[in-house]
């Protein structure tokens, strides 16, 4: 984890002070906000609901789903933290999971399906861009998170707490979730694209001629730079079907959630009735 200059973190207890929020809930949703690349954050804290996620444009969800004071505090902390970052050099990845950046071509390979009311935009933090963050480097380092050794990734990107460098001519994928670097084998993979499950932790998966693989399903070289003396065996690729009910179940999901505060707006108009909203809760609820 980079070091904090005495400007970076005088910006942090600042944010801390205005948004009444400890100074290690903003460096923990600052962290979030740089690995979502400046545009997406998913955290987990406790000052924050539990988990949740941001996007850049309009989204914000909340374990505290219904506590709309909290997540325009939280809209707008992670709005400032990416105008910060947005002036911060190295700090945004070549790429992304949602936009890779391959070569000198850029394509595009997964959006997000989740749609909401993004809180009152800050720019005071973005005009505070010319104050050094992060400690540099020491001189002569190359600031490469990945392996040693392994050089000129073919393609590398970030989404929420987990980056990757894929280097397709030595068959090899590292990924760095949340400070830990996995190596692994991507065997005859000829790899196209990545994504992660809209959820904290979720899964990571990629897109071969195989299809969509999950990238547990690959043999682990290292671990932290420990090399694994026998790496498990990759496993076959999901099948179709298999791979096309965890996808409705994360819909599902999402599905639920949104129907649930939808409930909530309901009751808060006199709609609903306490009892009705408690009922049809409990009922979605069921349904996980």
């Amino acid at each position: 984890m980079k070091q904090l200059t005495p400007e970076g973190q005088q910006l942090i207890n600042n944010l801390a002070q205005r948004y009444h929020f400890s100074p290690d809930a903003v460096f923990s949703l600052l962290q979030s906000v740089i690995n979502g690349n400046g545009s997406m954050a998913q955290f987990n804290h406790p000052e924050f609901g539990g988990s949740g996620q941001w996007m850049k444009g309009g989204m914000i969800m909340l374990g505290d789903m219904f506590n709309n004071g909290l997540k325009n505090s939280v809209s707008g902390l992670c709005q400032e933290l990416s105008n910060l970052i947005a002036n911060q050099p190295g700090l945004i990845q070549s790429g992304s999971f949602q936009s890779q950046h391959q070569g000198n071509q850029q394509q595009s390979n997964y959006g997000s399906n989740y749609a909401g009311t993004d809180g009152q935009q800050q720019n005071n933090a973005g005009s505070m861009g010319a104050v050094s963050l992060f400690v540099p480097p020491p001189a002569g380092s190359s600031g490469n998170w990945w392996p040693a050794g392994l050089q000129f990734p073919t393609s590398t990107g970030a989404q929420n707490n987990v980056r990757y460098a894929y280097f397709a001519t030595i068959h090899r994928l590292a990924i760095d979730t949340q400070g830990h670097v996995t190596l692994y084998d991507t065997l005859d993979h000829q790899i196209g694209g990545f994504s992660q499950q809209q959820s904290v932790g979720g899964s990571i998966t990629f897109t071969s001629q195989y299809g969509v693989v999950d990238v547990k399903t690959l043999p682990i070289i290292s671990a932290d730079n420990v090399p694994v003396q026998s790496p498990a065996q990759a496993q076959p690729a999901a099948s179709f079907q298999t791979r096309q009910a965890n996808t409705n179940v994360s819909a599902q999901e999402a599905d639920i959630f949104s129907a649930i505060e939808k409930l909530a707006h309901l009751k808060d108009k006199g709609i609903l009735t306490d009892a009705e909203y408690s009922a049809k809760k409990a009922e979605l609820l069921g349904r996980l």
